[in-house]
């Protein structure tokens, strides 16, 4: 079975086919020659994942997932959350974005937070969506030089490192993107289309 990963990431696509082993060949936008600018419009991480991969299966009649994420601050009644990705502007500057995180709760004692990541996948004209949640709080100042968006100020819950001095391999285990795809290929592999 084919099945399009609404992404041009190849270390995203490599993890995923190890994971789903031979059965099932990911394609990436680029390889079904889409260079669309893919609409991500929506409130919710849930409708943005949804419509990225209805946008993909509408458009090419593919088998296909999408994915949302959200940085989700409690004490900024869950913001930036579904604007993440450009908090700080349209530009999507992941500096930018930190920096007005930590300037919004220079004054905060809680400092709870959790990433989450929406997966959106449709088989056979049916929509299936998976979830990932890690909770964490947000670091005072950025730690570590891996990783990317907000890891640098995320210290999971039960870690004394951010996500951007943990290993990858270690990151991808625990991470809110890791928890979704893990429960995707359980789902892929358990059920033979």
């Amino acid at each position: 079975m084919k099945l399009v990963f609404a992404t041009n990431n190849q270390n995203k696509l490599k993890e995923l086919q190890n994971l789903l082993g031979d059965d099932i060949e990911l394609l990436s936008l680029a390889d079904i020659n889409c260079q669309d600018e893919i609409p991500e419009d929506h409130d919710t991480l849930e409708e943005n994942a949804r419509q990225k991969a209805e946008y993909i299966h509408t458009k090419y009649k593919l088998n296909c997932f999408a994915d949302d994420t959200g940085l989700e601050i409690k004490a900024l009644n869950n913001e930036p959350g579904v604007y993440s990705a450009r908090y700080a502007g349209e530009d999507k500057d992941a500096k930018a974005n930190m920096n007005k995180v930590l300037k919004n709760l220079k004054d905060e004692s809680n400092r709870s937070a959790q990433f989450r990541t929406v997966i959106s996948l449709i088989l056979n004209g049916k929509e299936y969506q998976f979830e990932g949640i890690v909770k964490g709080n947000i670091l005072e100042s950025e730690r570590g030089k891996d990783g990317f968006g907000y890891d640098p100020i995320f210290e999971p819950a039960g870690y004394s490192v951010s996500f951007a001095e943990m290993e990858m391999g270690e990151k991808n285990l625990i991470s809110h993107r890791g928890l979704a795809v893990q429960k995707l290929v359980k789902f892929l592999l358990e059920h033979k289309f």
